[in-house]
């Protein structure tokens, strides 16, 4: 298979070490985030099952003799592999008999209700042969916006931030709104670039989010429901506060089954993706809040829904800082994996919150709060950080690694006298 010019991306380690582990791995995440590009690259062999020129063949073949489709050299990639579930039994059982890692990489956009929700063409969880991997939209050192002169790993091995940033506000709202879509990033002019994230919008909410599970859904529901979520973005809005979001939005009266149905063929598609609460060994009795934190998987697809573009934000700070939110979001969450972490946020009832725990398996965590930018921002992002940072029981659990403010707009990374670091979002990898 003749490979393509290709530029790695952070996922690409963690890929490389899932193959060398396991038989199979599942490379799944939103459309047109570039899994097929990454799959291919490091793939051997090439089966594409939405091929229109050979889809009714492929799809006859899954049904009748699936095994003829799954020769080829190894790593095979099977792409957009979904639409014929039964791949995941027929690869499984290849993979226990040829007793070899790295046969397969499934590739797909979606995830089939057989495989998670209902279970009944699916006679094996696959565990122990397939290692599983989410792909999302390029972060902004993936991207090439950003110099990554700030590494998170060294973070947590000590070292200190510098670096100096040279993206302004104007430069940082236009890739709030493009977003991480690798195909907005060759577009010769702005205009175009952010068209993909409209059309990548208008695609889940006329088909995307009905395809999923062959359940029909109004795609004017849809909108509602994702302009209401924009406007929720970094909040742990419940089901009840979207329903009513949505009928003040002039949209319909959803009920609360309704609404759980669109927010999980959403979750299927990886259009959201909320983030978990983080539970601390704190030294007081205080009630933290479980709830999810509610974010897009990429900041675009907020800026869609609302309408609106680099101009609108800049004129609109409040919700600008929303959805710059959701952009850290993402490249936090690309980098933490990298180092096989996660991200979290925390919240508790006496109104004590941090955006963002990065926390690996080892137990090391930081606590990182985002702001757009302004001294006055950063001043508070810092304060209330060293706060919680002192209600965490140290004798319990180890003490935070770094508390870092992560900023849009600042001239430089550095380590502030109280120990807090400052670093912008362009400054930063993995």
């Amino acid at each position: 298979m003749e490979k393509k010019l290709y530029k790695p991306r952070v996922i690409d380690r963690l890929v490389e070490d899932e193959l060398e582990a396991m038989g199979a791995l599942l490379l799944e995440g939103a459309k047109a985030c570039g899994k097929t590009t990454t799959g291919e690259h490091h793939a051997a062999s090439v089966l594409y099952m939405d091929d229109p020129m050979t889809r009714r063949q492929n799809l006859a073949l899954a049904e009748t003799d699936i095994t003829r489709l799954l020769v080829g050299d190894t790593p095979r990639l099977i792409d957009e592999w979904q639409t014929a579930p039964q791949f995941w039994d027929a690869i499984r059982f290849t993979v226990d008999h040829r007793q070899e890692s790295g046969q397969f990489i499934l590739t797909g956009s979606a995830v089939p209700i057989t495989d998670r929700q209902e279970g009944e063409a699916v006679n094996h969880t696959g565990t122990g042969r397939f290692g599983r991997l989410t792909m999302r939209p390029m972060t902004l050192w993936e991207s090439g916006d950003a110099d990554g002169q700030v590494s998170l790993a060294a973070l947590f091995d000590g070292e200190e931030p510098a670096g100096e940033s040279h993206m302004n506000i104007d430069e940082l709202a236009f890739l709030t709104c493009r977003g991480g879509w690798p195909g907005a990033l060759s577009k010769k002019t702005e205009r175009a670039a952010l068209i993909q994230a409209m059309e990548y919008y208008e695609s889940v909410v006329a088909s995307d989010i009905s395809r999923v599970d062959h359940v029909t859904r109004n795609p004017e529901s849809a909108r509602n429901l994702m302009r209401a979520y924009a406007r929720h973005q970094g909040t742990q809005a419940t089901i009840p506060t979207l329903i009513e979001d949505v009928r003040l939005g002039g949209g319909e009266n959803m009920s609360d089954v309704t609404m759980a149905s669109y927010l999980n063929a959403l979750r299927k598609i990886f259009v959201i993706e909320d983030t978990n609460a983080w539970n601390p060994n704190l030294r007081s009795k205080t009630a933290i809040r479980t709830a999810k934190t509610r974010y897009f998987v990429d900041s675009s697809i907020a800026a869609a829904a609302l309408g609106i573009g680099s101009g609108d934000l800049l004129n609109d700070l409040n919700t600008f800082g929303l959805l710059f939110e959701t952009l850290c979001m993402r490249d936090l969450r690309v980098y933490a994996e990298a180092l096989y972490g996660n991200v979290y946020h925390y919240r508790d009832r006496s109104g004590q919150e941090c955006d963002a725990v990065v926390h690996l398996r080892n137990g090391s965590y930081g606590l990182v709060e985002i702001k757009l930018g302004g001294d006055r921002l950063i001043e508070e992002g810092a304060a209330s950080l060293l706060k919680l940072a002192g209600k965490i029981d140290t004798e319990k659990m180890k003490a935070p690694s770094f508390l870092m403010v992560l900023v849009g707009v600042a001239p430089y990374a550095f380590r502030r006298k109280d120990g807090v670091f400052v670093v912008p979002i362009s400054c930063l990898r993995d």
